[in-house]
């Protein structure tokens, strides 16, 4: 759906091809803020054609401003896209603001701590991630369509449906490596199914060519335990989302994530959650909702999910107290209109804090 720049007051780039959390950001705001009465478009490759975009030689027009603002926002969350709105607005002297949102949760290098002071707002997806920020910024944290993670509303939603063995599933999800802490998933497992034969552990995610190994090495120590039919790998599955709604624990034991959307999604399905304190997991599970422990250590993790599997009530009272907590403070329309608030400051030549 190819837009006229007259109407465009934001543009959103996304220069990479491959799927990343940053596409799926874009991916799902975007409409969103697109119903909300923003003039927003896309640029780049990688997205759907469904969404609004315009081409590289649309922004031609970009000299002129749009015909209710004084100027566009180029939005970007990659340093490429930094570097793109610095060349539009600084060298080719076209009318653009700049916005950046940062989710990294680490020391920029120096030249990203250059693009970052170039900005005219910056955003950070988390208060850890804000932390690293050595401009003023505002946190806006991400949050999940309510709408397509839900509690169980049917059969298929049960965890009966799955054919699986035992009364109750416990779950991750995400590609499997080391990052993502599939290896301390599988060792809790391994040390706990024996004493809960009630429960079944899946892992829902692609393994590259690269982690193939990692996954071979994964799948040899739960065959030694004698546990291959309660442990299964189920590789990339044709939509998560039922996955979430069928666990009555979810686990997400990364040792580094970038935000980290999980724990929001299966919260939002009505499922309890145990997670490590990467990205901004932390900032999402309260004491309510799951427990959170320290990233990389496996025996903290396994204690954690232990009274979980003894205890499915305490399961079910978590997914009860954290379907409430995502449905109050992380809805993605909340998201839309924090960063809408952002876009208005920087209109009016405010400073976004």
């Amino acid at each position: 759906m190819p837009e006229s720049l007259n109407n465009v007051e934001v543009i959103a780039p996304n220069l990479k091809r491959k799927l990343s959390g940053v596409t799926s950001t874009i991916v799902q705001l975007v409409p969103l803020q697109r119903a909300n009465g923003l003039g927003i478009v896309t640029i780049g490759p990688g997205l759907p054609s469904t969404l609004p975009h315009i081409g590289w030689v649309d922004l031609l027009g970009a000299w002129s401003k749009p015909h209710n603002r004084p100027f566009r926002i180029w939005h970007a969350r990659r340093n490429t896209e930094m570097v793109a709105g610095i060349i539009l607005r600084s060298v080719l002297r076209m009318k653009f603001k700049l916005l950046f949102t940062s989710a990294a949760q680490r020391d920029h290098r120096p030249f990203t701590k250059w693009l970052i002071r170039q900005m005219d707002g910056v955003i950070a997806t988390s208060g850890r991630s804000g932390s690293f920020l050595k401009v003023p910024h505002r946190v806006i944290m991400h949050g999940v369509d309510t709408e397509k993670f839900h509690p169980p509303q049917n059969a298929e939603d049960r965890f009966s449906a799955s054919g699986l063995p035992g009364k109750y599933l416990v779950g991750c999800s995400g590609r499997i490596r080391p990052s993502k802490g599939t290896d301390l998933f599988v060792d809790a497992m391994i040390s706990l199914l024996p004493q809960y034969p009630e429960w079944t552990a899946v892992m829902t995610g692609r393994t590259t060519h690269e982690f193939a190994g990692f996954e071979k090495e994964l799948r040899g120590r739960i065959a030694a335990a004698n546990l291959h039919d309660r442990i299964l790998f189920l590789g990339e599955v044709p939509d998560v989302r039922i996955w979430y709604r069928r666990m009555t624990l979810y686990v997400a034991p990364s040792r580094n994530e970038g935000f980290g959307l999980t724990p929001l999604e299966a919260m939002s399905s009505q499922t309890a959650i145990i997670a490590s304190d990467a990205g901004a997991y932390a900032e999402m599970v309260t004491p309510e909702t799951g427990a959170v422990v320290p990233a990389g250590n496996g025996r903290a993790l396994e204690q954690a999910i232990k009274p979980y599997l003894a205890d499915p009530a305490k399961c079910e009272e978590a997914a009860k107290a954290g379907l409430a907590h995502v449905r109050a403070n992380f809805p993605l329309q909340k998201e839309a209109s924090n960063i809408l608030e952002a876009y208005e400051e920087i209109f009016s030549g405010n400073q976004v804090v």
